[in-house]
């Protein structure tokens, strides 16, 4: 249907309904691209549908917008979109204001299709860079909505300009921004659901001992050019007009987060519970065979391996102290072949983007949180746990069936000596010491068989396997 026959079935209207836009676009880009019709009081965008509507203060903007589209391409964003009058005169706001330009400093966030968990660390994360944020709070009526107040009117407009159309992560968490009814948030805590920055004493919920603040959306801080990251990977693309940039000169168009607060918190190596892995071989490693060695050392949370730097992972443990013994045991050992490089990342948590395939088939991404294979799930499994470097000696538990059989199956080396510890007369399984030819065979063994799982006939559960190294050397 021809585009001009169509804006004539609809009486002229001070609002325009725009279709054909690209997946990226967000409210300045429909600005940038519009305004030279006329001045535009409000935009409504529709993100899934890949429209929106638009509010010019005049109707002759309005009729300039859509005769200019009907008679030649106007580009949005780099893509040539479609206009039509609306059959509303006026776009309903949350507020109800008469003067569509009074604004407010507090805006209302619906989060569309969200995946992944969205908190106040994550919507400060997003928010902040574009203007100060002064609170934040997250609520579930109608679906995840969430008001952050800025620190002025003006904040407001440009986050809202910047961000409305958003994805937070890609694909999903995608931001529909309108003002808020109230001019000021109250927050009496501060937690994952409310945060008042301007009280940083408020109390806070318990989030485990020693993790940090999960406010980490991007894999690669573009900030950052001393890492080996990798080239940068992009969110929330900020419109090449100044006006909507942010104030830093450090800061690119193209915003990658975390972004940091202020340069002086993110020198050295900021304690983080966060490990990044490198030198992981590509088809023997994967994320549970990450989990089979880390776990000696801590609780293991989250594992993703990198996308744009291959044989290099990211491991979220329990806390920054787990991240401290994995890098004091680990760091430098060989794994089938290659030696592994452990150090703390700069990221504080670990996000699911970028999920692939590995050359295994399995997933380069795995949620470990809530599997029982975790080792320091309470103080009193904690406390049980020695922790000791790699040696050649394992320490197994719950064996049923020949281990030398198991690695033969596995197709990883054999040990070369054992010993097994007495068992109760109504004991099923065995448990006791295998000496390898050498640590990185012991290494090797353990990243691979770790937790296999051993089935009995006739038996409802499976036995687990439990290895860790033990404070003998040899036997």
């Amino acid at each position: 249907m021809d585009n001009g026959e169509d804006s004539h079935r609809i009486s002229p209207s001070p609002v325009v309904h725009v279709r054909g836009l690209c997946e990226a676009v967000v409210e300045a880009d429909l600005i940038d691209a519009l305004e030279k019709f006329g001045p535009i009081c409000y935009v409504m965008m529709m993100p899934f549908k890949r429209q929106a509507l638009v509010e010019f203060t005049a109707v002759e903007s309005a009729d300039r917008c859509v005769s200019c589209g009907a008679k030649e391409p106007v580009y949005i964003a780099g893509q040539q979109a479609y206009f039509n009058y609306s059959t509303s005169k006026r776009i309903t706001r949350p507020t109800n204001a008469d003067n569509p330009n009074s604004g407010n400093k507090v805006l209302l966030l619906s989060i569309q299709n969200p995946l992944y968990p969205i908190t106040t660390d994550v919507l400060y994360t997003v928010c902040n860079p574009i203007g100060s944020v002064l609170r934040i709070v997250i609520f579930k009526r109608n679906g995840i909505q969430a008001m952050v107040e800025f620190e002025s009117v003006q904040c407001a407009q440009k986050a809202k300009a910047a961000l409305n159309g958003a994805d937070i992560y890609a694909g999903c968490c995608t931001l529909k921004i309108e003002y808020a009814r109230p001019t000021r948030l109250n927050v009496i805590k501060n937690d994952n659901e409310s945060w008042d920055y301007t009280k940083p004493y408020l109390v806070r919920r318990d989030r485990g001992k020693g993790r940090q603040r999960q406010a980490i959306l991007g894999e690669h801080p573009s900030s950052y050019s001393d890492n080996s990251y990798g080239p940068p990977c992009p969110l929330l693309p900020l419109p090449g007009n100044s006006r909507y940039k942010l104030t830093s000169v450090d800061v690119p168009d193209m915003v990658s987060y975390p972004l940091p607060q202020s340069s002086s918190s993110y020198s050295g190596h900021a304690p983080s519970s966060v490990a990044m892995v490198s030198g992981l071989h590509p088809s023997k490693m994967n994320c549970t065979r990450i989990f089979n060695l880390f776990c000696l050392y801590g609780n293991i949370e989250k594992v993703k391996f990198m996308k744009s730097v291959p044989g290099t992972a990211l491991v979220e443990m329990g806390d920054e102290y787990a991240v401290d013994r994995a890098i004091t045991h680990l760091n430098s050992i060989k794994v089938f072949g290659k030696r592994l490089n452990v150090c703390v990342s700069k990221q504080h948590a670990v996000i699911p983007s970028q999920v692939f395939e590995l050359e295994d088939g399995s997933s380069s991404y795995k949620d470990f949180a809530m599997t029982r294979n975790n080792r320091f799930s309470s103080a009193g499994q904690a406390s049980k746990n020695i922790i000791q470097p790699p040696s050649a000696v394992l320490h197994y538990y719950n064996l049923l069936c020949v281990f030398w059989q198991l690695c033969t199956e596995h197709d990883v080396p054999g040990f070369v000596k054992f010993k097994m510890f007495d068992a109760k007369p109504s004991s099923k399984t065995i448990s006791g010491l295998l000496e390898f030819d050498s640590k990185t065979e012991a290494v090797e063994v353990l990243t691979v068989l770790n937790h296999y799982q051993i089935r009995i006939p006739n038996g409802s559960n499976p036995y687990t396997l439990k290895l860790c190294f033990s404070t003998s050397s040899h036997l």
